[in-house]
């Protein structure tokens, strides 16, 4: 970088060539990648929108990642913005994270950006994700990654335009326990898989459209109320959902089945081999949330939306004609029909590792996969097949109804007022 007034202001260009001549060479060692160093011209450079609660998880794992290197955030909320920038100074021991509070200036002028983290709330995932990929970015979204079939068909085409590296947080497809059940069914260990169990959360599938009382809107710096709304309708400034009361709210919210269901459909869809496609039928349950719903998919198997069923989160469960497994959050291992089942566990996930070739983390997974340009485990198909069956069985919960999907034309069979639903209206200048 050059010093104001030339090469060596107060010296001539001769005396400041001799004496660099006669200098010591001194460079970090970590400028040339030594002491376990990754040098600067081979790390990838990551930025963040959005980035709350969750999102402090996933950038904790991604500091940690030492071929990274965390630079700059974006986010409406200045309090938001401070807290990142000082974790993320505090890590790297500068004052080098950069603060951005408009997403669209964020990622014209950032042009140093390999990659961001997307960890808004559910309102925002798809329009930031397309936006980042149109500006050349790599993404890690956090789920649930689309609000609508139509969201996810973006995300999908603008990651295969413009050829980026797009992977959906939905992080248990990289734990070794769950892998290890989606290989007991893979290996045919269960026998003829006849039913799936995925977890949905507590809370209502038919969501809140009425508004908060009105409040005065804060300072544009503080809140910038109209970016914090992104493509959502808009609606007077509430403090109740800057807080987190935007979930439940039709208009910011995937409901509580895709609030836990964006993990446990896409586990029961990968697990299965049917990642590239949705489920067909959807039969309506008379209750709030959606619990006991039961959803086909083409091959026969039945996915059965479930809000019991494990002693932890976001759990799943796989039943044959040979034996079951079930896993969820603080499962050390599996639990099977027998325990013979799981007698070579850690040779199950050993071959996972060595077949696929990926790493049991799923930050890692994203930024092996922003070197070599592969397919991330929960790449934007994935995400956006299994967010399908998420946004149908909200829609047949809406409706009241049993309903006919066809995940090639995708489209509802017949039903009109079902297809209009699988896209919103985008306020602008937000349209994707």
């Amino acid at each position: 970088m050059k010093q104001p007034g030339g090469a060596g202001a107060g010296m001539s260009r001769r005396t400041f060539l001799a004496a660099a001549a006669v200098a010591p060479l001194i460079v970090k060692a970590g400028v040339l990648g030594r002491g376990g160093e990754t040098p600067p011209s081979e790390r990838i450079l990551v930025g963040g929108i959005g980035i709350g609660r969750r999102g402090q998880h996933d950038l904790g794992w991604m500091l940690a990642e030492k071929d990274i290197q965390f630079v700059a955030i974006c986010d409406a909320r200045r309090e938001r913005r401070e807290a990142v920038k000082q974790i993320v100074d505090g890590y790297y021991g500068n004052t080098g994270c950069a603060m951005h509070r408009d997403i669209r200036e964020f990622l014209a002028t950032r042009t140093d950006l390999d990659a961001v983290l997307i960890a808004t709330g559910d309102r925002w995932h798809a329009t930031a994700s397309v936006m980042a990929m149109r500006a050349g970015k790599d993404v890690y979204s956090e789920k649930p990654s689309a609000m609508t079939i139509a969201e996810g068909q973006a995300v999908v085409a603008t990651a295969q335009r413009f050829g980026r590296v797009y992977q959906t947080g939905t992080q248990r497809l990289s734990e070794a326990n769950f892998v290890a059940g989606n290989e007991l069914l893979r290996l045919g260990r269960l026998g003829q898989i006849h039913t799936v169990r995925a977890h949905i959360s507590g809370g209502n599938a038919v969501m809140n459209k009425a508004w908060a009382p009105g409040e005065p809107e804060p300072a544009r710096d503080e809140v910038d109320w109209d970016e914090w709304l992104g493509p959502c309708p808009w609606r007077p400034y509430s403090s109740q959902y800057i807080k987190g009361g935007w979930r439940n709210q039709y208009d910011f919210h995937t409901s509580c089945i895709g609030e836990w269901g964006a993990h446990t459909f896409a586990q029961c869809q990968v697990a299965l081999g049917l990642g590239d496609t949705s489920a067909v039928a959807y039969e309506y349950v008379n209750n709030a949330s959606g619990d006991g719903m039961v959803t086909r998919f083409a091959n026969g198997v039945k996915m059965v939306l479930q809000q019991g069923g494990w002693h932890g989160s976001c759990g799943v469960r796989f039943e044959g004609s040979e034996g079951w497994v079930a896993c969820a959050d603080g499962y050390s291992r599996p639990e099977v029909s027998n325990p013979a089942l799981l007698a070579d566990y850690a040779k199950l996930v050993q071959d996972y590792a060595a077949r696929t070739g990926r790493a049991l983390n799923h930050v890692r997974n994203f930024f092996d996969c922003v070197k070599s340009r592969q397919l991330t485990v929960a790449n934007p198909v994935m995400m956006h097949r299994s967010m399908s069956t998420v946004h149908a069985a909200n829609i047949a919960m809406w409706l009241q109804r049993n309903m006919t999907y066809d995940p090639t034309k995708e489209e509802f069979v017949n039903d009109p007022e079902a297809n209009r639903l699988r896209s919103r209206a985008a306020r602008e200048p937000w349209q994707i």
